[in-house]
């Protein structure tokens, strides 16, 4: 009800009370004013200050959070939401929205964070790992929690304590863990000849991110200005990551992610097709390709880039027509990477193919692909080609069982 109204003193004086929104924490907010005169005068008072305040831009009234014995946890998470969300990436603070909303909000958020003690807080975590969470989740979800805390404690100017700071993990078992599995050279290449007979834009990206272990994001932000079709190579320069329904370009994972790989003849061929099949739908509407158009739009002249989630439903569609194992996920392809290049390149050669910062820091992302590399990339074509590798390519990997510390 937008207001309403009460006699609070006969014979005339009423209480007039219009809704004006919610504050910060989505508590709802009044007007009251008082008013002097007849009932029928009332409610026409009532009336004007109804369609005064439906008339304003913004209806929202925020209140400032006092910072002191009765702020929550939840308190301290819409804090930081309203004053540091804004700096992370989407997919960062979409998790974080649902760790606290699923799993924080009607719990352990609604504790005042005077008090918590670290048993309250360790005792939580706990009933999070029985309720059946991975471990990691668990890690995000305190994570958040000590954030939020830490934040608390600065902005209150010390009145108020982190009781996170001093909270440990429970404990999972080493058997809890499940490696992800590297597919084996069969499977990949089932995988791809099942997606041959979906968009040429699925096929090819699929193939792109076999042939070099790009990521899921990084390969949807290639832009055609990114490839060199005569020497085969593409930069790395972006990533794209999935916002509410739409997709949104940021830099990449680290500053070790930015760098320029090799690709195979078969590869690169795929390319070629690509190229054309985009360059006939931008002369089909009438709209030029662009160098800086995305590689795998899927809209005619390439301005926007696919969204992840797109890449992610087309591989799961070449995972069941080439029937492998469900534990083959679309990262999995990453470690088919990993393993397959062990025999043939260094390891520092491998990580800086890779993107992984703990081996390239020293590396600029403007230097020439590496010979190195360029044997890594004919290695793969072979592979996925159906070839052997030769000796010169330092034998056969076995492709076994990888864990990737990004």
């Amino acid at each position: 009800m937008a207001g309403s109204m009460r006699l609070v003193a006969r014979p005339d004086t009423w209480e007039l009370r219009v809704f004006v929104g919610r504050d910060s924490l989505r508590k709802i907010k009044h007007r009251y004013v008082r008013f002097r005169g007849t009932k029928r005068q009332a409610e026409r008072e009532l009336a004007r200050l109804v369609s005064e305040q439906e008339a304003k831009p913004a209806p929202i009234v925020e209140t400032e959070l006092k910072w002191n014995s009765t702020t929550t946890i939840n308190d301290a998470i819409v804090a930081w939401r309203d004053n540091g969300w804004a700096d992370l990436s989407p997919s960062t603070t979409r998790r974080y929205e649902s760790l606290w909303k699923v799993k924080i909000k009607d719990s352990i958020g609604r504790r005042r964070i005077s008090s918590l003690s670290s048993y309250d807080v360790e005792k939580y975590l706990r009933s999070l790992k029985d309720e059946g969470l991975a471990e990691a989740s668990v890690r995000q979800v305190r994570a958040v929690l000590g954030r939020a805390c830490r934040l608390a404690r600065k902005w209150s100017g010390g009145a108020l304590p982190n009781p996170i700071a001093d909270t440990e993990m429970p404990s999972w078992s080493i058997d809890s863990h499940t490696p992800v599995r590297a597919p084996s050279l069969d499977e990949v290449q089932r995988l791809l000849i099942a997606s041959q007979s979906l968009d040429p834009r699925i096929s090819c990206i699929l193939r792109l991110i076999v042939a070099t272990g790009m990521r899921r994001g990084e390969a949807c932000a290639i832009r055609w200005d990114d490839c060199d079709l005569i020497l085969g190579t593409v930069r790395i320069d972006e990533s794209i990551v999935s916002n509410k329904g739409s997709a949104t370009v940021k830099s990449p994972k680290t500053r070790a992610s930015i760098r320029s790989v090799a690709i195979d003849e078969g590869t690169l061929g795929e390319f070629l097709r690509l190229r054309e099949i985009q360059e006939n739908l931008a002369q089909h509407a009438d709209i030029a390709l662009d160098a800086d158009a995305f590689v795998f739009s899927f809209e005619p002249g390439g301005l926007a880039p696919p969204h992840p989630d797109s890449i992610s439903h087309g591989f799961m569609k070449a995972r069941a027509r080439s029937q492998i194992a469900r534990d083959i996920h679309l990262h999995s392809l990453r470690h088919f990477q990993a393993t397959a290049l062990d025999a043939v390149i260094s390891e520092k050669q491998k990580q800086s193919r890779l993107g992984w910062t703990n081996a390239v820091m020293a590396r600029h992302y403007t230097d020439a692909v590496p010979e190195e590399d360029r044997r890594a990339a004919k290695h793969i074509g072979r592979l996925l080609g159906g070839g052997t590798a030769t000796d010169a390519d330092l034998g056969e990997p076995q492709v076994t069982q990888s864990v990737e510390s990004d």
